[in-house]
């Protein structure tokens, strides 16, 4: 049973819901092997005896397996919640009373409330931070700068935080190590194009309940989560669009087989609407104003300000509630756009996120990240710091051997090949 204590550290919507989440765990659990034998070995060696760790992520079964991971290390975890609707209160309840790990977050919180649970993440005083959109780093430099020395490093699962990051690396306020696990190889080409790909699709589909097939579908952004959310359009038949800033990526849209054009032009000929840029207001009010009756529009960066929803309330004459996580704004001139999850993230939102499977990886990631910054916390310097490549390939065969595929090896001669300059044609 649960300590009083665990439960006095946390804050959920219902410990009754802890026998569901627990069988959410376990079926997540079932599909990460990787993570499950990352696991095992931290049992043994104990990589983070003693270690606080705050956790700022998306409150999932995926998540809970990362944190009962860091957990058999030896080390004293919170978890709260990366988005207000991301958080499976299931599985926060089953963390809470079956694991005893402190867990403040309920779907549907506000934002005072998220704000308050940071605070509960920072009163943990952690020495390792992992962090989603940055937001907990972010407010323990700017608002707790003493216990900053405490901390050994942080490590970063997304595109906006580890920008967030550069930008204070830059301004010289990261003034400890901080891993880039987004830019791990293992990370953003297999969960940002396959798990954003799927989940996003996903995610509108149980919201709306709308075929795709022969909908013009927009992307807006040809990052890795663009190019998995422009494949998975493709293959339920929708017709692709993309908008896009950076000129090689728009190049390889045009040759991936995609139309490619302004955001200008794409709001009056969309019918699907997907920002997965990471900027701000990228959907803007113009581009409402002329989007077509029925145009549905959704984010799946990270922050809700992709979409400038405060010019879109200026800018209607009524706004309703049509279905859960829907809401209907009526233009000027009569014609509805549907906002999805309040333009927050649609795949966590108004479905479950990632798949297990891919992030098996993206975690693995993150565990052996601390790990790593926890060895190597002598000689590391302050700033972004990228994984080693080998942990990138260590992850990716223990993959490969999960699934029961084996690759080729180098011969000997091949490798002396490839490290010589003598032989020509």
């Amino acid at each position: 049973m649960v300590s009083n204590k665990v439960l006095t550290m946390s804050e959920i919507k219902d410990p009754k819901l802890a026998a569901e989440g627990q069988k959410r765990l376990e079926w997540a659990e079932a599909d990460m092997p990787v993570l499950k034998l990352i696991r095992q070995r931290f049992a043994q060696e104990k990589p983070l005896k003693g270690l606080r760790v705050s956790a700022c992520a998306h409150v999932t079964s995926e998540t809970a397996n990362l944190a009962l991971t860091l957990a058999s290390g030896g080390a004293d975890c919170v978890l709260i919640a990366s988005n207000p609707l991301s958080t499976q209160d299931d599985v926060a309840a089953a963390l809470v009373t079956q694991h005893d790990i402190s867990v403040y977050a309920i779907k549907g919180e506000d934002i005072p409330t998220y704000h308050a649970h940071i605070q509960k993440a920072l009163d943990h005083k952690p020495n390792l931070i992992i962090d989603d959109g940055s937001d907990l780093v972010v407010s323990l430099v700017q608002e707790r700068p003493g216990q900053v020395q405490d901390i050994i490093g942080t490590t970063e699962e997304t595109t906006t935080g580890v920008n967030r990051l550069k930008a204070m690396e830059r301004d010289g306020k990261l003034t400890f190590p901080a891993i880039a696990v987004n830019n791990a190889k293992t990370k953003h080409l297999f969960d940002n194009r396959y798990g954003t790909g799927q989940s996003t699709l996903d995610g509108i589909i149980r919201a709306t309940n709308r075929l795709l097939a022969g909908r013009t579908l927009v992307i807006v952004g040809y990052g890795w989560c663009g190019k998995g959310c422009a494949m998975r359009g493709r293959g339920l038949g929708a017709n692709i669009i993309v908008t896009e800033v950076d000129p090689v990526r728009a190049v390889e849209a045009v040759m991936d087989g995609f139309r490619v054009m302004p955001i200008a032009e794409a709001s009056a000929i969309g019918d699907v609407f997907i920002t997965v840029t990471g900027n701000r207001h990228v959907i803007d009010s113009s581009h409402f104003a002329k989007m077509k009756d029925g145009a549905i529009v959704c984010n799946s960066g990270h922050f809700d300000l992709e979409l400038n929803l405060v010019a879109l309330e200026k800018l209607a004459k009524l706004k309703i509630k049509v279905r859960p996580y829907m809401e209907e704004y009526t233009l000027p001139n009569g014609n509805r756009v549907y906002v999805l999850a309040e333009g927050r993230l649609v795949n966590l939102s108004c479905a479950e996120g990632h798949p297990a499977s891919v992030m098996d990886m993206s975690f693995a990631n993150q565990a052996l990240a601390l790990e790593y910054l926890v060895q190597n916390k002598q000689t590391l310097k302050p700033g972004l710091h990228l994984l080693p490549e080998s942990v990138d390939e260590t992850i990716a065969s223990l993959k490969l051997s999960s699934m029961g595929i084996n690759i080729d090896k180098l011969t000997p001669e091949m490798l002396k090949y490839l490290g010589s300059w003598q032989t020509g044609t």
